[in-house]
């Protein structure tokens, strides 16, 4: 995980050419209206699928095909996309309503969105059973209940908001998508024609109380 620092770093001195990248793959480096075009967003150091179109704004650890700020305007035509795929990183943005619309703008008519987060509604669940063992000890290693907690859902500050499966389908449904539904088990899709590649990073095992939430949502 890069430090808060170099992130600050990179989206103070290189945002702009970010946007620039972005409006220029817009408008003139578009593929083909007639491709089947797939979109993961923010693969960062170890989760960049072949075959699909990954969007990050880390180019220097990382590995993407588009060099953008995902904070910023996603740099497709309405009605382009077939699928959107992302997997912990909605978390990391300041405005989710904005994010959602923009996927839904970008999507195709059938189009579907597959996002995947912390689960906020089994951290709340384990917090309440004082279950300190289902927390990871991951970016710090705590030993209170409330670090732990803390922990899971700020995650140094990386984290923008908590995610829950009522906010989420709230964010969605606003935004204009139908067919909303939780994933469960994770390792599962109801559109494995396009998400399939997709499962191979979602192994959790835990299926009572997984750590991710993943909902699937459907643009009409």
């Amino acid at each position: 995980m890069l430090s808060r620092k170099a992130k600050s770093f990179i989206y103070v001195m290189l945002g702009p050419a970010m946007k620039v990248n972005g409006l220029v793959h817009r408008f003139f480096k578009h593929p083909d209206s007639s491709a089947v075009i797939r979109v993961h967003l923010g693969p960062g150091q170890k989760r960049y699928i072949p075959g699909w179109l990954n969007l990050d704004a880390n180019m220097f650890t990382g590995k993407c095909d588009v060099w953008v700020d995902l904070r910023n305007t996603l740099p497709f035509r309405t009605g382009a996309v077939a699928a959107f795929y992302s997997h912990h990183m909605v978390e990391h943005l300041p405005d989710l309503e904005k994010h959602f619309k923009d996927v839904y703008r970008c999507l195709r008519p059938g189009g579907v969105y597959r996002v995947a987060g912390p689960n906020g509604d089994a951290a709340i669940r384990k917090f309440v059973e004082a279950d300190a063992g289902w927390f990871p000890d991951w970016p710090d290693n705590r030993y209170s209940i409330g670090g732990r907690l803390e922990n899971f859902i700020i995650c140094r500050g990386e984290h923008r908001t908590i995610l829950t499966e009522s906010f989420l389908f709230e964010l969605m449904s606003n935004a204009g998508f139908t067919d909303i539904s939780k994933v469960l088990p994770m390792t599962e899709t109801k559109h494995p024609d396009l998400f399939q590649d997709c499962l191979s990073f979602e192994s959790e095992k835990d299926f009572e109380t997984p750590r991710t939430l993943v909902l699937e949502a459907v643009k009409s």
